[in-house]
């Protein structure tokens, strides 16, 4: 029996295939995108466990294959485009990716799981944008909140979702969504927000933050998700979403500031605190987001949940540290985040 998990060498999807290549059969497929994880592909053909697949999940003949090849006991769809200021920049990407791609997906599996009269287990990686901002003093996103996306991100997102609520209510498509708050840690691309800040404090350049820097993320570990994901998979509901936070709220400029603090431990001859700017806030930013656990811990119990931020914030950095040569060797985008 094989996982199939799509968009597998993207960030957390090549977390969650390093994390369990070991104990299960997994095919990946991945469209090779500009943030895929290419360089690790070489190392996983040589595991048994692992076969890979050069696709978009919209290709009906390629999946077609997969399931007259396999034997596929559950789905796991990490595959989108995630970056909100390239939704602002090109929001047509995201419509394709994220909306078409998707429901032609959808289409294309319910059609084989009718004719092949089988059941999938079908679980997708959404974001917690889709309930948009959070006031300083509000609530934290229940899974309940009514969708207020701000972003042609969070729209695609928000859409997917309605899209696939519908699946299952028309089609009987068996699924479960995940909304999991920020990830941070290994492979992520430089584009985001904590790898942006590493390399611009590795090349001594001037780390851009939006607005006062004053907006709120949840910050989630991706090895603390993606072992929550395989407990979803065991003991999740059909049908039902669940939130995955990190409780972990930090400002961007006081997230900045605990980076530059981390370096200058390892550099103290320079502050690299003076490194820190401000640009113009760009449109429809949501202030806060936060995440209530109450559901997802009554499911898989509060040990999971329970992690060490600034642990896995210095693992993180030793990471792309350890990695720079790879991970930003190209030209750094000109881009700004939060």
């Amino acid at each position: 029996m094989y996982t199939l998990v799509l968009g597998g060498l993207g960030f957390i999807g090549l977390n969650y295939i390093n994390q369990n290549i070991k104990k299960n059969k997994i095919i990946c497929v991945d469209n090779l995108s500009y943030s895929a994880n290419i360089q690790e592909l070489n190392s996983l053909n040589k595991n048994k466990n692992f076969y890979f697949i050069k696709s978009n999940i919209s290709n009906k003949k390629i999946l077609l294959d997969i399931f007259e090849k396999y034997k596929i006991k559950s789905i796991i769809n990490f595959a989108a485009e995630t970056h909100v200021d390239n939704s602002i920049v090109n929001p047509q990407i995201f419509l394709k990716r994220n909306i078409q791609d998707f429901v032609s997906f959808l289409i294309n599996l319910t059609e084989i799981s009718k004719n092949k009269k089988i059941k999938i287990k079908y679980l997708h990686i959404s974001t917690d944008e889709v309930y948009g901002s959070l006031k300083i003093n509000q609530n934290k996103f229940k899974e309940s909140n009514k969708f207020y996306p701000n972003s042609p991100y969070s729209a695609s997102k928000a859409s997917a979702e309605n899209f696939l609520r519908a699946w299952g209510q028309t089609y009987g498509l068996n699924y479960i969504i995940v909304n999991p708050s920020n990830n941070f840690g290994p492979y992520q691309d430089k584009e985001k927000f904590i790898p942006t800040i590493i390399n611009s404090l590795l090349k001594k350049k001037q780390i851009p933050i939006y607005g006062d820097g004053s907006n709120i993320r949840d910050w989630l570990f991706v090895k603390d998700h993606c072992k929550i994901i395989n407990q979803i998979l065991l003991k999740g509901k059909n049908m039902e979403s669940y939130n995955i936070g990190g409780n972990n709220e930090w400002t961007n400029l006081n997230l900045v500031k605990k980076i530059c603090e981390i370096f200058n431990s390892i550099n103290p001859d320079f502050d690299h605190l003076k490194l820190i700017s401000f640009v113009k806030d760009r449109p429809g930013h949501d202030f806060r987001y936060g995440i209530n656990n109450l559901k997802i811990k009554k499911l898989i119990g509060a040990k999971l949940l329970k992690s060490k931020f600034e642990e896995n914030l210095k693992e993180t950095i030793n990471w792309y540290l350890n990695n720079k040569k790879i991970f930003f060797k190209n030209k750094m985008k000109k881009s700004v985040f939060g």
